[in-house]
């Protein structure tokens, strides 16, 4: 789920355009309900090129999407920052850092959907956000509340289960979880707009990604080229599959309130989980329910912390 979809981004994006964080507009509810939808949908188009190697997949998921964001920042004459970025090498490094994990954890995503395990992807997106707030206590030293430990503790328990269920770590559900939670962490120090900021990660991903899918096309290897014009097409396609919901997102978050886009941002793991149960059919045991039911709970005790909080402020 590529989407600079937590709070304090969000806050960052409004406080730069002007726009009171305590409103929420029919627009701002449009636009963040489009992309979660679309980010809760995207399963099934991964699972359409889960016939492609995952690299490849990656590979043109960064490369289309430069073409597609370039055009937007086109037509809302937003370049001017990128133009700065690409000239500043601290702003160039840290872009780096974060295209690195964001690449990352595309990739994780992109292999997990085409090898069946959909569910850990789901429990690794429902975790984050309470990954979140304990980096931001551990590396930012903001306060827990009662609620939000207690919350810690039972996705805590529930990856001790699922590891000693497994016999092992749910790795997947982990590595998604902490690659999206340090890429949000990093990507609040990156002092440029979200559509400018992704526009300039999928570039520099692009960089080593372009040779590698001119060779795979250049010995027979690749499926823009080699193979039916529809493996082709859905390769094309995930520039606006990538960059779309993201961009619709950005311009949804400067009108809907901080405690609004905490809520919101469950939607796309909720339709993951049932995309992978009702439509893939992936196997969901009374152990992975039971540690789904505690992430669950985990989830209904941060988001109440969450809303009593913005009602004090």
């Amino acid at each position: 789920m590529a989407t600079d979809s937590v709070p304090d981004l969000a806050k960052d994006v409004m406080a730069k355009n002007g726009t009171p964080e305590n409103e929420d507009t029919p627009r701002g509810f449009a636009f963040g309900l489009t992309a979660y939808f679309l980010w809760g949908f995207l399963p099934l188009y991964l699972k359409a090129v889960a016939h492609i190697p995952s690299l490849e997949v990656l590979a043109n998921r960064a490369i289309w999407s430069v073409p597609f964001a370039g055009l937007v920042l086109v037509l809302l004459r937003r370049t001017g920052d990128l133009k700065i970025a690409l000239k500043n090498p601290r702003m160039l490094a840290m872009a780096s850092l974060t295209a690195a994990i964001i690449g990352t954890n595309w990739g994780i995503y992109v292999w997990s959907v085409a090898a069946g395990r959909t569910l850990d992807a789901a429990l690794g997106y429902f975790i984050n956000p309470l990954f979140s707030v304990l980096l931001a206590a551990l590396i930012l030293k903001e306060r827990l509340t009662p609620a939000q430990m207690a919350a810690i503790g039972l996705a805590a328990i529930a990856v001790a289960i699922l590891t000693v269920d497994a016999g092992g770590l749910p790795w997947v559900s982990i590595a998604l979880t902490v690659t999206w939670g340090f890429y949000a962490l990093f990507r609040k120090t990156l002092p440029i707009g979200p559509n400018q900021g992704f526009f300039l990660e999928v570039l520099l991903i692009s960089i080593p990604c372009l040779p590698y899918v001119i060779w795979l096309e250049a010995t027979g290897q690749g499926h823009l080229t080699n193979s039916s014009g529809w493996d082709a097409f859905i390769l094309m396609a995930a520039g606006i599959v990538t960059a779309g919901p993201l961009m619709i997102y950005a311009n949804g978050a400067k009108l809907l309130k901080l405690s609004t886009i905490g809520i919101m941002q469950y939607i796309a793991p909720t339709m993951i989980f049932l995309v992978a149960v009702f439509v893939f059919h992936e196997p969901l045991g009374s152990v992975k329910l039971g540690a789904f039911v505690l992430i669950w709970a985990a989830l209904v005790l941060y988001t109440w912390s969450m809303l009593r909080q913005a009602r004090g402020r």
